[in-house]
């Protein structure tokens, strides 16, 4: 299902809660509501969707990626951007990182460890903060 984009900033700056196997229709809707807005959106954090638990899409090319309670392990090449967010008027700068490992549960809530550089691991690094409840 296709969800609204949430804009409180109060609801938004709120830490999420871990994911289990019961948040697997907060995943769709998740990919759904990133796939209704793929023309002004690469990435969405559950929390955007109303749903404060840590699971995030990332706009892959031609496919989504879900994942379960990442976790960025390392981080290399600091550089800072500037950032829009559906969820948040203009843009901001930051400081993200060329290079991120991140630790994830895929849809099976199998464990996975994975590297990501370029424009993915910044999308990565945007959601992981709204996880965490840090607005840009």
């Amino acid at each position: 299902m296709i969800r609204p984009i949430v804009k409180d900033q109060m609801f938004l700056s709120k830490p999420s809660s871990k994911a289990d196997k019961n948040d697997m229709s907060i995943a769709q809707d998740l990919k759904d509501t990133l796939q209704a807005n793929r023309q002004i959106c690469v990435g969405m954090a559950a929390n955007m969707i109303g749903a404060a638990k840590c699971i995030i899409a990332v706009a892959l090319y031609t496919d989504v990626l879900i994942m379960f309670n990442p976790v960025i392990v390392s981080r290399k090449g600091a550089y800072t951007i500037k950032e829009g967010c559906l969820s948040l008027p203009g843009q901001r700068e930051v400081t993200r990182y060329k290079t991120v490992t991140v630790r994830y549960q895929d849809s099976t809530f199998t464990q996975k460890t994975m590297v990501f550089s370029g424009m993915i691991a910044q999308i990565i690094q945007h959601e992981c903060d709204h996880l965490k409840g840090i607005l840009i």
